[in-house]
């Protein structure tokens, strides 16, 4: 892996990319942040080396660097699921990629459905906390001593200083900013009526199919982190309704504003 790394970081230090401040993750239909990026390179995922190719229709997949508020940033316009059939450690790749680049802070988007019935579709959810119940985890195997500790801790798996950003972020602007427990799942199908209520039996608030190997790896190798959910469907099994993908994008897109407000903001606030 190591070598792989310094390979693909070699590579985008040649096409321009240097010491980037800021890493964000964007999640399904919510591309919309890239509009706030001055940007300096945009480079398609299959002509990075070791990178995986995102096989997503809504997921562009491009790397995009610029300046947003200016801050150096580093954009995944498309990530990586468990579900088209890549293992952990090439879905969390990017990740270490960032941070060896020299990015201090990661910022997460994810489109997901809101087990939390108080919670209602095209609304934002700050997650606090994950429940992880993919089979397959990215840091098994050897441990590269370097990248971090054989045993991570996970207590504060979300930035304190970040999400406390977010929350005063959401009350300046009127956001309404829900917080809950993220579950993540391997997908591709949405969940069946017993599995939502297993889920919130289990303590979620809201599913999806991301964002949790990607923080999981941020915290092995000390990068701090945040990620917000935008909650596309409203999973109650006593009333669930077929949900297809062009309902969710139709969703995500009512919130994505909101979303690129308080991320901007944020990255302008960053020190």
């Amino acid at each position: 892996m190591q070598q792989k790394l310094q390979e693909t970081i070699n590579y985008l230090k040649n096409e321009g990319i240097e010491d980037p401040q800021v890493g964000i993750v964007l999640g399904t239909g919510l591309g919309g942040l890239v509009s706030e990026i001055e940007i300096i390179r945009e480079i398609n995922y299959d002509k990075i080396p070791h990178f995986p190719v995102s096989t997503v229709e809504s997921h562009h997949g491009k790397l995009i660097y610029g300046n947003i508020r200016g801050k150096k940033v580093l954009v995944m316009q498309g990530r990586f699921h468990y579900y088209e059939g890549y293992n952990m450690k090439e879905i969390t790749f990017p990740i270490r990629v960032m941070k060896l680049l020299g990015v201090e802070n990661l910022l997460i988007s994810n489109a997901a459905g809101a087990i939390n019935l108080a919670y209602k579709k095209s609304s934002l959810m700050l997650i606090t906390d994950h429940i992880n119940l993919y089979p397959e985890h990215p840091l098994t195997g050897k441990n590269i001593a370097e990248f971090g500790p054989r045993f991570p801790d996970m207590s504060e798996a979300y930035s304190t200083k970040l999400n406390n950003m977010l929350r005063e972020i959401a009350r300046e602007k009127n956001i309404e900013l829900h917080e809950g427990i993220y579950v993540p799942v391997t997908g591709p199908n949405l969940e069946t009526k017993a599995e939502y209520r297993m889920i919130r039996k289990l303590g979620g608030d809201a599913v999806g199919m991301s964002t949790v190997p990607e923080v999981i790896v941020a915290r092995h190798m000390g990068l701090p982190c945040c990620a917000i959910s935008v909650l596309t469907d409203e999973c109650d099994p006593e009333h669930l309704e077929p949900v297809d993908i062009a309902d969710i994008l139709a969703a995500a897109a009512v919130a994505e504003p909101q979303l690129t407000m308080v991320y901007t903001e944020l990255i302008g606030r960053l020190s």
